[in-house]
C-alpha cells in the first residue's frame, strides 16, 4: 500500500511540474518545477507521515524529497541517518529545507553542528554555519564569538559560494544579535567587502553585512 501511495505521489508531482519554473530553479543550481504552494497543500493534506517520508526520501526526487521534509517527524531521525541526508542533498533547496524544518528541530543537532562546521566539504560546512547562525541569536551560551569572527575574518573572502553566504549569515547575525562584538563585525564586513555589490530588490535587506546588520538594528524597539 505505500508504495502505491509513493507512486500515486511521483504521479501527482510531475503533472505537478511547470517547465518555466524547472528552468528558473536549475539556474539556482534546484531540480524541480512544482510550486511550493501546491508542495505545502499535498504536505497539509497527508499530515505527517514519517515512514512516508522515508519512502519519499528514497526516490531521491527533488520534489519528492521536498514534500518528505515537510511531512516527517524531525525527532525521529538518528544522527547518522540526518548526517547521509544532509551529503545526499547537493541541490540548494533540499538542503536549506533540511537544515531549517528538520535538523534545527532535531535533538542532534548541536552534535552535528560541530561536526559540520569542521567538514573539508564546502557545501557539508556550510550547514554547520548555518546551524551556528541559530546559536548565535538563539542560545549564544558556550559559543566563542570571538573566535567565530577569528574564522570569519581569515576564511569567508575566499570560501567557495554556499559556505561564503553562510559565514557571512553568521557574521551578520552575530552584529546584529550582540552589540559588544557589533564593531567588530561591521569592522570585518566593511573590510571584506563579501556580497558588497550582491543584486538586492527593491524593499529587500542587502546581505552585504554592515548594511544587513545597520538596518536590523534600526528596526529593533528602543
Amino acid at each position: 500500500m505505500a508504495e502505491t501511495t509513493v507512486t500515486e505521489l511521483l504521479a501527482e508531482l510531475a503533472a505537478l511540474d511547470d517547465p518555466k519554473a524547472r528552468a528558473i530553479n536549475e539556474r539556482h543550481g534546484d531540480d524541480h518545477g512544482v510550486n511550493l504552494g501546491a508542495l505545502r497543500a499535498i504536505a497539509k493534506r497527508l499530515k505527517t507521515q514519517q515512514h512516508l517520508a522515508r519512502e519519499l526520501w528514497a526516490t531521491g526526487d527533488g520534489a519528492a524529497r521536498l514534500l518528505a521534509l515537510l511531512i516527517c517527524r524531525p525527532r525521529a531521525f538518528e544522527r547518522d541517518e540526518l548526517d547521509a541526508m544532509l551529503r545526499e542533498s547537493r541541490t540548494p533547496k533540499v538542503h536549506d529545507w533540511l537544515v531549517n524544518y528538520v535538523v534545527k528541530k532535531s535533538p542532534h543537532a548541536e552534535s552535528l553542528r560541530v561536526a559540520w562546521t569542521a567538514d573539508p566539504d564546502p557545501v557539508v560546512a556550510s550547514a554547520g554555519w548555518a546551524l551556528t547562525v541559530e546559536r548565535v541569536a538563539k542560545k549564544p551560551d558556550g559559543l566563542d564569538l570571538d573566535g567565530l569572527l577569528d574564522v570569519i575574518d581569515a576564511r569567508m573572502k575566499d570560501a567557495p559560494d554556499r559556505l561564503q553566504w553562510a559565514m557571512n549569515h553568521c557574521l551578520a547575525q552575530i552584529g546584529i544579535s550582540h552589540p559588544d562584538r557589533r564593531a567588530r563585525a561591521l569592522e570585518i564586513g566593511e573590510r571584506l567587502e563579501v556580497l558588497k555589490d550582491y543584486p538586492t530588490p527593491p524593499n529587500c535587506t542587502s546581505p552585504y553585512a554592515p548594511i544587513w546588520i545597520t538596518e536590523m538594528v534600526r528596526r529593533r524597539p528602543t
